[in-house]
């Protein structure tokens, strides 16, 4: 059966090869076979035995005719539907051959492609010979395309480069390598393709001249380096300069200190005011430098501890009072009371934020007040600190261009009120490091609020607040205070509390409203004037039963007691909301408690008289440590390097006389502060003595000199410049030696 099937292929093209031959062929069996029909036919009917028979031979013709027609028609038929095949054939032929021709172009327009296009291109077969490469390779080879086919060719490799496989096994790598036009990086692709069915797979490797690319990378890197040690070397020198202003600040501010605490006259107590004052100015623009460099460098770390966010923002309040006063402007705050008593976060950073943008309101606002303003944010555990003045106001072209270092509003207010321009870009920085937001809202001539949203969230600790909240629902409260920020303020709290507050500035309408009802408390303000304010509490006894006179600190220390028997109880400004409600509660004193002259603050000398080492090698600043520590009742020894100060430690201990603390300057001549601590802690553990406290002083306040100073078995940390109340603050907690044991 095979073996017929071959044969059939084999005549099939045997036809195909020879047309004219088996068209003879096929003619001439045709002829032959109806040549010999016809011819048995005529002679079978001539013969004598055949019985002619006219009709029957007529009868035998019409048959044979008749199947000469049939033939011919069938011939025809067939020719007719070979016609039409033949049609067919025609067209899809020339379907074809437009086919062809398009799949000509289409390879002529690639191989164009191939040839023109940048990139190198490159085939190679299993023996990695060249079996197509393109005019690109051809220019980079430097060799003409008929010398390269058929060789392993390749370009000289200077330098290997990266190299690393794609998941559809795709080879990436890249080279530098010698070319005719030089040295150049080239980023390969290589791959296995098939070109056809029957044929072998080939290496296609693609390559692209990213030189360019390369050196703006390098150059890039070693911008980056360059960056990096400029920064290093910006960090040291301000790390440095900071090292070499504060030190000599320690001076000025402390020996102005001292000055001031000695008997002068008028005039020279104005000198040494003024310079202090100059003092702190410049050590604030030191902060602030310091500040923005820690930012620049990326060294700002943010603590995450709880804190007491009420207490925080009433002791800034508090702290900016003074200040606010002199000016003659109101300051206040107002805690939401939906917020939580404690929130964990970093609370110092958050402190000197709110401190610059209230120390800025103060300073740029001459009538009105200052409000602190602390309100649930818009956003879970979020917490908006609004701080809003009555100011000069900012210009709408001003406004983004402020959180910018070293800018402010405009000049005329730079020459009129000084600063640096760096706080609101430090604070700007910070908001964004604790994952907030600064945004503010201003009308020239009317004021500013700033808003800064920060999220924080509750403390885990469970804190218990000190102080209980009156009931004063349904209980009238008149408030009488100049129309200010503080008194909105004031009756927005007792409103929280659930009292019906009645809010007035004139003297005369309050005194013709304490006979309409029955007042639960009234609240006057010193500020109306004394007599005024002492003859409306008089007024006021048969109608309230609590009522109660605000004072600044300084008026409060001038209170005559015949000047509040009148009141129940006094509030200091601003006020703080614990104060406040304690006056408020049913159980509140009905009798003013008056300071005495004990209250005025003093530093109280020492109760215990300390041994102390103090290693200072700047003369000046030793002479201020000599000085303050000897105001407190101290015995300082003073030594000039680290290792003078060893010595003197090794010689007391040796002596039986030990010292109860050392302070330690951190930078000295011969053996640093470092050093001497860490040979003071290995004596003492071999010896077995029990621990001497070090204190640090230094005037750097880098993270990495607090933590050199711990792991060098420091104690504490002091930075200069120091005053007296920090000194004897770091003083209080340590206990001479002899009672110690």
């Amino acid at each position: 059966m095979g073996g017929m099937k071959r044969l059939k292929a084999r005549l099939r093209r045997f036809s195909r090869r020879h047309r004219r031959i088996v068209s003879a062929i096929r003619s001439f069996l045709i002829f032959s076979a109806t040549f010999g029909g016809g011819y048995g036919f005529v002679r079978g009917s001539l013969s004598p035995s055949a019985n002619y028979d006219p009709q029957t031979f007529a009868v035998g013709i019409s048959f044979l005719f008749a199947l000469a027609c049939l033939a011919l028609a069938t011939l025809s038929m067939r020719m007719r539907w070979l016609k039409k095949s033949m049609r067919k054939v025609a067209l899809h032929n020339e379907a074809l051959i437009d086919r062809n021709w398009e799949l000509k172009e289409a390879e002529e327009r690639a191989r164009s492609l191939f040839e023109s296009q940048s990139d190198l291109v490159v085939l190679r077969d299993a023996s990695q010979r060249l079996t197509f490469v393109n005019d690109t390779f051809c220019d980079y080879a430097g060799k003409p395309r008929a010398e390269l086919i058929g060789t392993p060719y390749l370009l000289p490799v200077i330098e290997q480069g990266d190299d690393a496989t794609e998941s559809g096994g795709t080879r990436i790598h890249d080279q530098k390598a010698q070319t005719a036009f030089g040295p150049r990086w080239i980023a390969w692709r290589e791959t296995l393709v098939r070109p056809h069915a029957n044929e072998p797979a080939e290496f296609q490797c693609v390559g692209r001249d990213v030189t360019d690319r390369t050196e703006s990378e390098h150059a890039l890197g070693l911008a980056r380096d360059h960056a990096v040690s400029a920064n290093r070397a910006k960090s040291k020198f301000l790390a440095v300069a900071s090292h070499e202003i504060r030190t000599p600040l320690n001076g000025i501010l402390g020996m102005s200190t001292l000055l001031l605490d000695t008997p002068l006259n008028p005039e020279q107590a104005a000198y040494a005011k003024a310079v202090k004052t100059s003092g702190e100015a410049l050590m604030s623009l030191v902060e602030e430098l310091l500040d923005f460099s820690k930012i620049e460098a990326g060294k700002i770390n943010l603590e995450h501890r709880p804190f007491h966010l009420a207490g925080m923002i009433e002791e800034i309040t508090e702290l900016l009072a003074p200040r606010a006063q002199a000016r003659q402007i109101e300051i206040a705050c107002y805690i939401d009371e939906r917020l939580p008593l404690e929130v964990a976060g970093d609370a110092a950073r958050l402190r000197q934020v709110l401190l610059n943008l209230a120390s800025n309101a103060v300073k740029f606002t001459s009538r009105g007040g200052v409000a602190l303003i602390v309100e649930p944010g818009i956003w879970p555990n979020e917490i908006s600190f609004m701080v809003r003045d009555t100011g000069i106001g900012i210009a709408p072209d001003a406004q983004q261009r402020i959180f910018r270092e070293f800018e402010q509003a405009d000049e005329h207010i730079a020459r009129q009120y000084g600063g640096s321009g760096l706080g609101l870009a430090i604070s700007e920085r910070i908001v964004r490091r604790m994952g907030g937001r600064i945004a503010l809202e201003s009308v020239p001539g009317e004021g500013t609020t700033f808003e800064v949203s920060i999220p924080l969230q509750a403390s885990d600790t469970s804190a218990i607040t000190t102080w209980r909240t009156p009931d004063l629902t349904g209980k009238a409260v008149m408030v009488v205070m100049p129309q200010t920020i503080g008194a909105s303020l004031v009756t927005r709290r007792l409103g929280r509390w659930g009292a019906q507050t009645c809010e007035t500035s004139d003297l005369t309408v309050a005194e013709a409203l304490l006979p309409e009802r029955a007042w639960h408390a009234v609240i006057i303000d010193h500020a109306l004037g004394a007599d005024a304010v002492q003859a409306f509490g008089e007024r006021a006894i048969p109608h309230a039963t609590h009522r109660l006179a605000m004072f600044t600190p300084a008026e409060r220390h001038d209170l005559r007691p015949a000047e509040m028997a009148a009141f129940t109880g006094y509030l200091v400004k601003p006020v703080r909301a614990a104060s406040l409600a304690a006056r408020l509660l049913p159980e509140a004193p009905l009798a003013p408690e008056l300071p005495d002259d004990s209250d005025v603050t003093r530093t109280p000398a020492a109760a215990k008289k300390l041994s102390i080492l103090v290693a200072e090698d700047n003369e000046i600043n030793a002479l201020l440590m000599r000085s303050l520590l000897t105001k407190l009742g101290h015995q300082p020894v003073i030594c000039i390097n680290g290792r003078e100060a060893l010595e003197s430690w090794i010689a007391a201990e040796t002596a039986g006389a030990r010292y109860d603390v050392v302070l330690m300057d951190v930078q000295m001549p011969e053996m640093s502060g470092i050093t001497a601590t860490r040979m003071i802690r290995a004596r003492e553990s071999e010896r077995g003595l029990s621990r001497t406290k070090v204190l640090a002083l230094t005037a750097n306040t880098l993270v990495e000199d607090r933590y050199a100073c711990f792991e060098a078995g420091m104690d504490g940390f002091l930075v200069k410049p120091l005053d007296r109340e920090k000194l004897a603050q770091a003083l209080s907690d340590i206990s001479p030696a002899h009672l110690a044991a």
